[in-house]
């Protein structure tokens, strides 16, 4: 049987923000890889640090499912394995209701390995 190619960088980056956008975490079960680690934007001043597939996993799908939030992804910025991706979080419906942010994610073989989040402050 002839082995799956890879997923591309720009395939990755559009399913991944697809999972935030329709709130369905089981959209980036296969997008992790068994080493991926991701740097959160909170808690203040250096975020939390996740190690490991399962870790990340379980972060990233609590975020997506949250119906309470609501991720607008911009247009992301490809640099070779990386993507530069900026969003929109927002929390409600007031005019303060939301923060801008970016990611910086780096995808090897088709999965994402490694993210850092940052916020506008």
């Amino acid at each position: 049987m002839a082995e799956t190619p890879a997923r591309t960088i720009h395939e990755v980056i559009d399913r991944y923000n697809a999972a935030f956008r329709l709130h369905d975490p089981t959209l980036l079960e296969d997008l992790l890889s068994d080493e991926c680690v991701i740097e959160d934007t909170s808690p203040a001043p250096d975020g939390a640090r996740r190690e490991g597939r399962r870790a990340c996993l379980a972060r990233w799908s609590e975020l997506a499912g949250n119906t309470d939030l609501n991720f607008a992804a911009e247009p992301a910025e490809i640099l070779g394995d990386l993507a530069v991706a900026p969003w929109i979080l927002h929390w409600g419906s007031g005019e303060n209701d939301r923060i801008r942010g970016v990611n910086l994610i780096r995808v090897r073989g088709g999965r994402i390995v490694e993210a850092r989040g940052y916020v506008k402050a």
